[in-house]
């Protein structure tokens, strides 16, 4: 028997929520699930999904405290999507003025990546099937 089936989702919390929303549904193309707001909490939380597949759950709070991105400190890192080709992604981010990283190979798949960031300078990574 193995105790996990896959990555359910992932959270994040966001300090601007229409900012975030846009980014993640215009510019990342994620389908909105579901979205509410808590009045109890002042917070929206959206459910996003890709290809079908929930991902992600974007959250809003008052005065959330920033979190450390760059340099690289403890925790989770980043968030990763894996694309056809990194040249289409990286053109339809620049309509949207979010600019990628230098095209990077990963040493041990010969892959290509790359990063841009959301709003909050959360690391997304790029990485080519």
């Amino acid at each position: 028997m193995k105790p996990m089936n896959k990555v359910h989702h992932t959270a994040i919390i966001c300090s601007n929520y229409q900012v975030s929303k846009q980014f993640y549904t215009e510019v990342l193309g994620l389908e909105i699930i579901r979205e509410v707001y808590r009045e109890k909490r002042q917070s929206y939380k959206l459910d996003l999904a890709l290809q079908g597949e929930y991902v992600i759950e974007l959250f809003s709070f008052p005065d959330p405290p920033k979190r450390p991105s760059r340099p690289e400190s403890c925790g989770l890192r980043h968030i990763a999507f894996e694309v056809d080709n990194l040249e289409n992604i990286i053109a339809h981010c620049k309509k949207h003025d979010v600019i990628a990283e230098p095209i990077r190979i990963d040493e041990f798949t010969n892959k290509r990546f790359t990063f841009i960031a959301d709003p909050d300078d959360l690391p997304i990574e790029f990485y080519e099937k």
